[in-house]
């Protein structure tokens, strides 16, 4: 077994590698005077299970390329069998016609990465779960909830018990089934935030199913992009009589002015994971948490090679 990092989230790719014992595999990823991508692996992979650590984050098209490049590069080097472990899964948001004459570039980044030679994919918390149903190869879609829910039961949990005035909010309808997992998990109540979007970027609340009067309210949600939607939330949940709210987003996306718009918004606390290298915006803001994914994604690459069962990590 190799692994292989790309440039968009290093530093995750060598705490996977230091939670295996292992040292990342020797590879070579310049550019040329145009900014072309030129990979060449520098240790032999032939017969190796090899899995390629590369988020497709900010900048998307470099990382993006940057991950079929490598593939095809191991794919000729003769690897055994090739995994592309991605934590953040870029253009996730575009998985249907949501207007028309519009693409569903989901679907054609999954055949992207088949065409190049990904023989499995590994990835956390798809922005929808039918993604998965896009790629003609496996897919592992890890789930953030038990990571999460620790880091809630050891920053409230009074004896081994959380206190009976939690709840568990869906910033919005689409996100119902993660929040409502989340709080079986914790044991807690729910609420459902009405949002009404009139176009990308722009979200406008509208009412709040449930009640949250007198709650600590734990916003769960996959993905923060310009934060204004977690923000918005947050403003609506204080103004209905709530003690205090956090948000839990697996990626921080965080672009533009939305680290700036966190540290003004109402949120006690954003909790995000590791999926997507922090700026350093995000690593000087005393409200935002990162927790790492690397001990999960280092357990999943381990079953994966050993032909092990990855469900019993959702529990």
């Amino acid at each position: 077994m190799k692994i292989i990092a790309g440039n968009s989230n290093r530093p995750l790719a060598e705490a996977i590698a230091q939670n295996l014992g292992m040292s990342l595999a020797q590879a070579s990823i310049r550019r040329f005077a145009d900014m072309e991508v030129y990979v060449e692996i520098l240790e032999n992979v032939r017969g190796e299970d090899v899995f390629v650590v590369q988020p497709t984050s900010y900048p998307v098209n470099d990382s993006l390329m940057e991950l079929l490049i490598m593939v095809d590069a191991l794919r000729r080097s003769s690897a055994r069998r090739i995994t592309a472990v991605v934590p953040y899964y870029g253009y996730a948001r575009q998985d249907r016609k949501s207007t028309p004459r519009s693409p569903i570039t989901a679907k054609l980044v999954a055949n992207l990465m088949t065409q190049a030679g990904v023989n499995r994919v590994l990835t956390l918390d798809l922005h929808a779960g039918q993604i998965q149903g896009f790629f003609d190869i496996p897919v592992d879609n890890l789930f953030v909830e038990p990571v999460f829910a620790r880091y809630i039961r050891d920053s409230y949990a009074v004896q081994g018990e959380l206190p009976n005035n939690i709840v568990v909010v869906s910033p919005d309808v689409g996100g119902v089934v993660r929040a409502r997992a989340m709080a079986k998990r914790l044991n807690a109540g729910l609420a459902i935030i009405d949002k009404r979007r009139e176009k990308a970027g722009v979200s406008e609340v509208m009412n709040i199913i449930g009640n949250v009067e007198g709650c600590i309210c734990i916003l769960v949600d996959d993905m923060a992009d310009s934060a204004g939607t977690l923000c918005n939330a947050a403003g609506a949940l204080m103004k209905a009589g709530a003690v205090s709210v956090e948000a839990y987003v697996t990626h921080g996306v965080l672009s533009g002015n939305a680290v700036e718009r966190v540290q003004a918004s109402p949120l006690q606390r954003l909790v995000i994971t590791n999926s997507i290298g922090a700026v350093p915006a995000v690593e000087v803001c005393d409200k935002i948490k990162v927790l790492s994914v690397a001990p999960l994604l280092a357990e999943a690459v381990v079953r994966i090679s050993q032909e092990r069962s990855v469900s019993s990590l959702f529990s």
